[in-house]
């Protein structure tokens, strides 16, 4: 029985393990000149801002109501 503990008590260790040491290499710092790549357009969530603004006031509009857009209207589209 004692046996069988140990062997679980190990398998359940090794995967905990290698997700500790994965979490502690995902701890970096940026350094200040890799900052300007981070920075790049395409590295952000919303590649095209245009695309979003877009998106969001046909949301908005069909939705009729404000739902949290930061603007105020109805349903017919002329806010």
């Amino acid at each position: 029985m004692k046996v069988q503990m140990k062997r679980i008590c190990r398998a359940a260790a090794r995967p905990l393990l290698a997700l500790t040491l994965l979490l502690i290499a995902g701890c970096t710092t940026v350094q200040p000149w890799d900052r300007d790549l981070l920075a790049d357009k395409k590295m952000s969530f919303n590649a095209s801002p245009m695309l979003l603004a877009i998106d969001e006031h046909i949301y908005f509009s069909k939705e009729a109501s404000m739902g949290g857009m930061d603007a105020g209207g109805g349903g017919c589209g002329c806010n």
